[in-house]
């Protein structure tokens, strides 16, 4: 139990059977009445963010979130397969559970993976990531005006916008919220 002089931003909290994760909150002491906190949660199965408010001292259940290293090992049909980086326990985690992020996904990379009691809540990518071009249709001689993109084609399969001179073979850096380019990478 935990009571709300303990709460801190990324504290996970269990309310009504639901996990709930503080992504903000407020201590308030008005002029008249007493002291209150209030608090945005959200929910770590539904992403739903809500508000509530909280009498000052009052006791709360805190949940036993942990986050993990994984690495991700391959992908069969909508089944991805991950291995612990510490235990080496290996384990499936269902597509939804990685939701549109998973376009980016390459065979090696390590991830962050939220758990509780054991079973998997939600797992997070790197905020960048880097990955090879496959495909990328040619870029037109003369057409050099910045702002101008075409697609291509990553090594994940994922399909992006990049400027004209990026072409097959090169490097780039992609935005794992945005799913947009951010810069080529030289090596």
């Amino acid at each position: 139990m935990a009571t709300t002089q303990d709460f801190r931003n990324g504290m996970a909290l269990e309310l009504d059977g639901q996990l709930f994760r503080i992504v903000e909150f407020q201590h308030v002491k008005p002029g008249k009445g007493g002291a209150f906190v209030r608090t945005k949660l959200k929910n770590l199965r539904t992403g739903q963010v809500i508000d509530r408010t909280w009498n000052a001292g009052e006791k709360v259940q805190d949940a036993d979130i942990r986050e993990e290293a994984v690495q991700f090992l391959y992908a069969a049909g909508d089944t991805y397969h991950f291995m612990n980086t510490e235990t080496y326990d290996q384990f499936e985690l269902d597509a939804q559970k990685l939701g549109d992020e998973k376009a980016f996904l390459k065979e090696g990379m390590v991830i962050s993976l939220t758990t509780h009691e054991g079973r998997p809540l939600t797992a997070e990518l790197p905020t960048f990531v880097e990955l090879s071009i496959r495909d990328a249709e040619p870029g037109v001689r003369g057409n050099t005006v910045s702002n101008l993109y075409k697609s291509a084609t990553l090594e994940t399969g994922a399909t992006v916008q990049v400027p004209l001179f990026i072409g097959p073979g090169d490097v780039v850096k992609v935005d794992t919220r945005t799913g947009r380019y951010v810069e080529r990478v030289s090596r």
